[in-house]
């Protein structure tokens, strides 16, 4: 066996199989396990996706959001053991692989437009449904 299928196998043990499908521009709202001594609390994060890279184990994105004058971006590791549980607040439509130019703007400026549309849960894939028609009677 080569050495690079020996480390994808050990990795796919430590993947997270319950993670949400999101993309760059999604507002997301990640709980982050946070040890203080021999306490355990749970902290949450809510940002824009501005960022997605790498693949496998060490997949990272990193979210970004204005808050009390001050920008903060922050990198999660999508499968850290560390990463409670994430949410997706709402699905943005954008057309750029990384919204980097989000950082220095606040307001308007920093706002990703909602996608609206039929989502990929329903498994409509942008299909109308056709009324019925009502038996003439």
């Amino acid at each position: 066996m080569k050495q690079c299928q020996l480390i994808q196998e050990i990795e796919a043990v430590q993947l997270k199989a319950n993670l949400p499908d999101f993309n760059v521009g999604d507002t997301l709202c990640v709980h982050q396990r946070i040890i203080e001594g021999d306490k355990e609390r749970v902290q949450l994060f809510a940002g824009t996706v501005i960022a997605r890279r790498g693949g496998g184990l060490s997949e990272t994105f990193a979210l970004y959001r204005f808050s009390n004058g001050a920008g903060i971006e922050r990198v999660f590791m999508l499968h850290s053991p560390k990463i409670a549980k994430i949410e997706i607040v709402r699905k943005g439509k954008v057309r750029k692989a990384k919204l980097y130019h989000i950082r220095g703007s606040s307001g308007k400026a920093s706002k990703v437009q909602e996608h609206i549309g039929p989502s990929k849960e329903n498994g409509s894939k942008g299909k109308i449904a056709a009324p019925e028609a009502e038996p003439a009677t």
